[in-house]
């Protein structure tokens, strides 16, 4: 069949066509019958091929079958004695153990039962100690300190009846105080007191002053003003004006509608009290303030915090009294701060002043210091011409010396008896 083709492959080109056709179909043909047939002994011996193999995997499968069963069947009966066995020792082990551990419980409580009797007899018997040691501790013990009780009571005793009698000189002081502010000026000599208390704690007699008349020709004077150190050439001080108030009718009114619960009550005795709070600033403002005299502010002083507090809880009072009548509310608390700050510049004021004294002595100090130079210049020259004197002496004293070693000197005696010495300048000043 190759040869054919080989042939068909060598014809000369110019063959027929036709004859070259026929001669591929039959070819072709041949081609197709080989590979059938070949394709046909192939499936046939794989076909069979495959039987076998699987009729010798049948048989491997069925053979492993019937011996895991053997060994399945013979792993049972091994179980099942393991087991029988297993459980036979068990029970006998734990028979064992139960029959141990009865023995060993019972020695346990009767271990227990003659320890728990040997300390409830030593505890019976340490109790009995410590109780009677007790009796006797808590029977000396009782007797000193009702002893310090008791004498401690007459103590307090005696402190309560002291204390009694202070308090009811107390009460009287106090009725006496409630007798001496129902008056009106005495109310208002109560705040002058506490204002001035709080002046004098903090500035000098100099930095402040009573009674001024601090509106010229208006003859208003007010309780007391600041002085602060004018500009004008005379010297003038400028004064900041500061009066004490004291509403106590308005205040114990609101102070009795908040004890009564009373809305209303409070509602009219707070603006009862704005309105007299209001009258007062208007008074000061048109009695006691006249820029350039005074400063542009006034202090309406209120002697009693809780007073200060209630006024201040007013909504708007404050700025109001502030840009209408330019006056600022104060307390004991709020004055003792600005007079503070007040004293502070009073102290930077007076370092100012003092600063420029101290410059003028510096000044001064200067001029004489020239002065003081040409003087030294003086002392210098003339304590050069000194030196150079000394100088002069010294050397005309060591060439004095050297012409002096040929003479033999004389002994002491003999010395002084041709040269007395000197006498002392004290002498001549003696009588």
């Amino acid at each position: 069949m190759v040869l054919l083709a080989v042939l068909l492959l060598r014809q000369p080109p110019d063959g027929g066509r036709a004859e070259l056709l026929a001669a591929q179909e039959r070819l072709e043909r041949e081609l197709r019958r080989e590979i059938s047939e070949s394709s046909r002994g192939v499936r046939t011996e794989l076909t069979h091929t495959l039987a076998t193999f699987q009729q010798a995997v049948v048989g491997q499968g069925a053979e492993a079958v019937r011996t895991q069963n053997v060994q399945i069947d013979a792993f049972g009966q091994q179980l099942t004695l393991m087991q029988r066995t297993l459980a036979d020792t068990l029970a006998t082990q734990l028979q064992a153990l139960g029959e141990s551990n009865a023995r060993r419980m019972t020695e346990v409580r009767a271990t227990l039962e003659s320890q728990l009797a040997a300390l409830q007899q030593a505890n019976t018997a340490k109790l009995e100690e410590m109780r009677q040691t007790v009796d006797e501790k808590l029977q000396s013990t009782l007797e000193t300190r009702l002893g310090e009780s008791f004498k401690q009571v007459a103590e307090r005793l005696e402190q309560v009846h002291h204390g009694l009698g202070k308090m009811q000189s107390l009460a009287q002081g106090v009725g006496d105080l409630q007798r001496v502010l129902t008056n009106v000026k005495t109310r208002g000599m109560f705040g002058e007191v506490q204002l001035e208390n709080l002046l004098e704690q903090v500035l000098t007699t100099e930095q402040y002053g009573k009674q001024v008349e601090t509106k010229p020709r208006s003859n208003q004077r007010v309780d007391f003003a600041i002085r602060f150190p004018g500009r004008s050439a005379d010297g003038t001080p400028v004064w900041l004006p500061i009066d004490a108030k004291f509403p106590r009718e308005d205040y114990e009114r609101l102070l009795d509608a908040h004890d009564r619960a009373d809305a209303a009550g409070v509602d009219s005795a707070g603006r009862a009290l704005e309105v007299r709070i209001r009258e007062e600033a208007r008074t000061i403002c048109e009695s006691y303030l006249c820029p350039p005299h005074t400063t542009d502010f006034a202090i309406l002083f209120l002697p009693i915090e809780s007073l200060y507090a209630e006024v201040l809880r007013r909504p708007g009072l404050m700025d109001k009294l502030q840009r209408d009548y330019r006056v600022t509310l104060a307390g004991p608390t709020t004055l003792l701060a600005m007079l503070n700050s007040l004293h502070m510049g009073f102290r930077t004021l007076a370092l100012e002043q003092q600063a420029s004294e101290v410059w003028k002595v510096l000044g001064a100090v200067k001029t004489e210091f020239e002065r003081y130079g040409e003087w030294v210049s003086r002392i210098r020259e003339q304590v050069q011409k000194a030196s150079d004197t000394l100088e002069k002496a010294e050397t005309r004293t060591r060439q004095m010396r050297r012409a002096l070693k040929v003479v033999e000197a004389l002994p002491q005696a003999q010395a002084q008896a041709l040269l007395p010495p000197a006498e002392d300048s004290s002498d001549d000043n003696e009588p």
